[in-house]
């Protein structure tokens, strides 16, 4: 994804995800209160914006375990991690590691080797 583009897409801020009450959440049957809405526009308006919210979410996050794997693999730290020992912590693939490593240093400007 383009640079521009990613800053573009950090600017469109989705629907702010809420906290739903503890009771709620222990019906399955609950979702953000979608369930108990009639006008199929006012649903699918509300489910578009969850959906937007968790995907953004989602992105956020994998950024930030990007950045953690590149940290925790940094040759200059005297207690880095390797490849496959963050991939055990995280539960990924060695492969899938390697690849956040490389990505997290993308992200943080290529300073790490």
């Amino acid at each position: 994804m383009a640079q521009p583009e990613r800053n573009e897409q950090q600017r469109l801020r989705p629907a702010p995800l809420l906290f739903e009450p503890s009771a709620a959440v222990a019906d399955p049957e609950h979702f953000f209160d979608l369930e108990s809405m009639e006008d199929p526009g006012e649903l699918l308006a509300r489910a578009t914006e969850l959906t937007l919210a968790f995907r953004a979410a989602t992105d956020r996050a994998v950024e930030f375990q990007a950045l953690a794997a590149a940290q925790l693999a940094d040759p200059r730290r005297f207690d880095r991690l390797t490849t496959a020992d963050i991939a055990r912590r995280a539960e990924w693939t060695e492969d899938y590691a390697k690849r956040m490593v490389e990505f997290g240093r993308s992200l943080l400007g290529g300073s790490a080797p």
